[in-house]
């Protein structure tokens, strides 16, 4: 006990200690937190769909039809006809041959890695990628290396150098806490060239990147082996998804232990979802607003200061110390603002950010409020 209470003090005295803060109103533009009404600039949410009055009546219909729960696993009790439809629904969103559904886009990971990649493979993954990636490394047998954030050069040169016979090359395609994007044709040029599966995380991607919010193979107009996707982000649901050919769905069905033995989604979130990918396929204009919202931050942060390029939703200001940052942050609450301070070990020591996220339902004088209040920090 006494361990566990000296790692605590030492993470308390470091300023790397998580508090939660609880919102009482859905994830809108605007919502309330700890009791207090704030613009939201830190929500996955990038298309406003989780609080869409057509995706909420399409739940309630799940569960008036369904009831509440699933009941089981996919493989016992748990599969419903709205997991198939659902799945249909994204093959076709995406444009490949078969999907699977998993509980969460971590899960969704964890599940394909591990089941994938055993003592005979190489995984050659980016150093920023997700959490949930490295824990799937770390869960494989396979010998984990890691190259230098987009860097295929450094890549290929590790590639080259543990001539693997078997192998992966993972990576997020929209990085999380940066908001830039992997250089994904190269990325799969690779691959082909060294005859190694491609794994790519689309979590911030889908719905964000691509003409019609499609992803990283829209925007590239290339396709990876294997695309890892979520529906808790753009989609505004829950949940998360790989995507490939249909013999690899097949054995992931059957070795995916995150798939397997967990009680699948409830029928609420799954035809949620479902509503959700109609609505972005037949509304393009809100992926065009996202993307007029994010060329309008980025203009508006260069025009105080900020050397700030981005072409998806994550627009991350560079704090440096961690007290310094959660100290922004607070001030910025305080003033109406919510952005929440990163810190180790999201991303490293002494690099915390504010880590800005922008919404198609956020409009210009929204953004010109948060601006202000940014504006007052004198950060530079």
């Amino acid at each position: 006990m006494n361990d566990i209470k000296d790692k605590l003090k030492l993470i308390k005295e470091n300023n790397l200690d998580r508090e939660m803060k609880y919102l009482s109103k859905p994830q809108d533009k605007f919502t309330t937190i700890d009791g207090k009404d704030a613009l939201l600039m830190s929500s996955n949410n990038y298309l406003g769909l989780c609080n869409n009055e057509e995706v909420k009546v399409a739940s309630i219909e799940a569960i008036n039809k369904y009831g509440l729960g699933s009941g089981g696993s996919r493989l016992t009790t748990g599969s419903y006809d709205l997991h198939k439809k659902l799945e249909e629904e994204i093959s076709k969103f995406k444009n490949v041959e078969a999907s699977l559904i998993f509980n969460t886009g971590y899960m969704a990971n964890v599940g394909v890695i591990s089941a994938i990649c055993d003592e005979n493979y190489y995984i050659f993954s980016d150093e920023l990628n997700h959490a949930s990636i490295i824990d799937g490394c770390r869960l494989s047998k396979a010998k984990a290396i890691v190259y230098k954030h987009n860097d295929v050069s450094d890549l290929e040169a590790k590639i080259r150098s543990n001539n693997p016979k078997f192998g992966m090359i993972v990576t997020d395609s929209v990085f999380s806490m940066d908001g830039d994007i992997a250089k994904l044709p190269e990325i799969i040029e690779i691959g082909k060239k060294y005859n190694l599966l491609t794994l790519v995380d689309d979590a911030h991607a889908t719905g964000v990147i691509g003409k019609t919010g499609r992803g990283s193979s829209e925007y590239f107009n290339c396709k990876p082996d294997i695309i890892i996707g979520t529906l808790s982000k753009a989609i505004g649901s829950e949940g998360g998804f790989v995507c490939a050919d249909k013999y690899i769905i097949d054995y992931l069905k059957n070795k995916a232990r995150s798939f397997i033995f967990s009680t699948s989604l409830s029928p609420a979130v799954i035809n949620g979802a479902i509503k959700s990918l109609n609505i972005i396929d037949t509304n393009p204009k809100l992926v065009e607003n996202l993307h007029k919202n994010i060329d309008y931050m980025c203009e508006g942060l260069k025009n105080i200061g900020f050397n700030i390029n981005s072409e998806s939703p994550i627009i991350p200001i560079l704090i440096g110390k961690e007290e310094l940052a959660l100290e922004f942050s607070k001030i910025l609450l305080g003033e109406g603002v919510y952005i929440p301070a990163i810190r180790y070990p999201t991303v490293k020591r002494g690099e915390a950010i504010l880590r800005v996220t922008i919404m198609a339902t956020h409009d210009f004088k929204d953004l010109d409020f948060a601006l202000d209040k940014i504006k007052i920090l004198n950060i530079n």
